[in-house]
């Protein structure tokens, strides 16, 4: 009797210890799937898109140097924040962030607001 339990479950016990690494890994993925930016890399990336929209005429003249001028205002709160000690504190982080995700709002609906250079 012992071997014909052994026969019958020994295949199911190997599927589970198989199975439960899989499975256990599955749920232990991390909650975000990209790594953010770094600043740098966020603002030459917004400063590429508004170079785009007016190679194709997406933004007029006045939504370009507003932008623009957004973009030197972040760049100026960065280098206020780096002067203070090299690296951000977590707060300077999340303001700088803040500020440059209102920034990519704002190219998004003036590329998108129907209104062309010409």
């Amino acid at each position: 009797m012992r071997a014909t339990l052994r026969r019958l479950f020994a295949p199911a016990l190997v599927v589970c210890a198989l199975a439960a690494p899989l499975a256990s890994g599955a749920s232990a993925r991390p909650a975000r799937c990209h790594k953010p930016r770094p600043v740098n890399a966020r603002q030459n990336r917004q400063e590429q898109r508004i170079t785009q929209g007016v190679r194709t005429g997406e933004l007029t003249r006045r939504e370009t140097v507003r932008l623009a001028s957004e973009q030197a205002r972040i760049d100026v709160m960065e280098a206020r924040a780096r002067q203070s000690g090299g690296e951000f504190t977590v707060r300077e982080r999340a303001r700088i962030q803040r500020e440059l995700n209102q920034a990519s709002r704002h190219i998004y609906k003036q590329k998108h607001d129907g209104q062309d250079r010409n």
